[in-house]
């Protein structure tokens, strides 16, 4: 039996070629997932096979007939200790430490959160990524660390993706960036695309971008930096990065968008200090509203120590101001 995810073409969207409109939905698909999708016949436009060249037409309908799990023999599964914070039959959520990437990729091809999950779950992952990115519903760079969601299945998968696509997948982050701020609270509306003079980074850019909103609260001022509450509206590749960055408030530590010349003490944290702090989403069968809150990691509160910091905020108090 196989699963099936429906979207309907609306006017600003006709003539986009099949392939893009379907990765441009949102729904946590790769654009190499969704082409092979498309080859094999899974993909159906009006209930006819259409390749990946075909441009959509008003109120098309576009259905994706999901394959069942497969047995992911590709990748090596390995007994990595990580930290589960909830387990069920559909999804986990896992607190991820810095210095862990989460997929297998090129220069990292193991010891990754997904080698972790394959032997923890025992292969019992949602396929719908493909066999690199088994159960991964969004994903937190290397050297962030905190929470995310796994889904164990493609029906868990679809359900949180389609979450994710209307806003109602909360991500809370918190980080220190660079400067203080005149305002209390903001949002960040700017477009995000691939940086066209270096692929691995990205930009703000009007050209082949995606809607990038990001939400931030101070916590607290620091002398020359911010201690700020983030929210996503979307979830872009390293989207608090480029945005704290081009408003010249990069994220301390960030060796990729930060100041060339750093601190001592910045160069200690080893990456960005930028915590996926909680997630709170509709579970996919009992659709109940579940909340996870973590604690910062040693890294983040020994850096705000570090700043004279050491009795600015309570973490009882944080969790009932912000996550509640």
């Amino acid at each position: 039996m196989q699963n099936v995810y429906s979207l309907r073409v609306t006017q600003g969207q006709v003539g986009t070629r099949l392939d893009k409109f379907i990765y441009l939905s949102e729904i946590g698909f790769t654009r190499a997932k969704i082409q092979d999708l498309i080859s094999k016949g899974h993909v159906h436009v009006n209930d006819n096979f259409q390749n990946k060249h075909y441009k959509i037409k008003l109120h098309d309908v576009v259905n994706l007939y999901i394959p069942e799990v497969v047995v992911l023999e590709e990748m090596k599964p390995e007994k990595i200790p990580i930290n589960v914070v909830y387990e069920d039959n559909d999804v986990l959520i896992v607190n991820k430490s810095k210095g862990m990437v989460v997929h297998p990729a090129p220069g990292n091809w193991d010891g990754t959160l997904v080698n972790a999950l394959l032997y923890h779950c025992h292969g019992n992952l949602s396929d719908i990524n493909g066999v690199i990115r088994p159960g991964i519903v969004h994903r937190i760079d290397k050297d962030t660390s905190g929470l995310l969601v796994v889904a164990k299945n493609n029906k868990a998968h679809l359900l949180l993706s389609e979450q994710v696509k209307k806003h109602n997948f909360i991500r809370i982050y918190e980080t220190v960036v660079h400067g203080n701020f005149k305002k209390l609270s903001g949002e960040i509306n700017l477009p995000i695309g691939r940086d066209t003079k270096d692929r691995k980074k990205f930009t703000v850019t009007q050209k082949n971008s995606k809607v990038a909103i990001t939400k931030y609260e101070l916590i607290k001022q620091l002398e020359n930096y911010s201690y700020l509450k983030v929210s996503l509206k979307t979830g872009r590749t390293h989207q608090i990065r480029v945005h704290m960055s081009y408003l010249d408030h990069p994220v301390a530590g960030d060796f990729v968008y930060g100041p060339k010349h750093m601190t001592t003490l910045e160069k200690a944290l080893k990456g960005q200090c930028l915590h996926a702090k909680y997630l709170g989403f509709t579970h996919p069968t009992s659709n109940k509203f579940l909340e996870f809150s973590s604690d910062l990691p040693e890294y983040f509160s020994t850096f705000l120590k570090t700043l004279g910091n050491q009795n600015c905020w309570s973490e009882q108090l944080l969790i009932k101001k912000y996550y509640k």
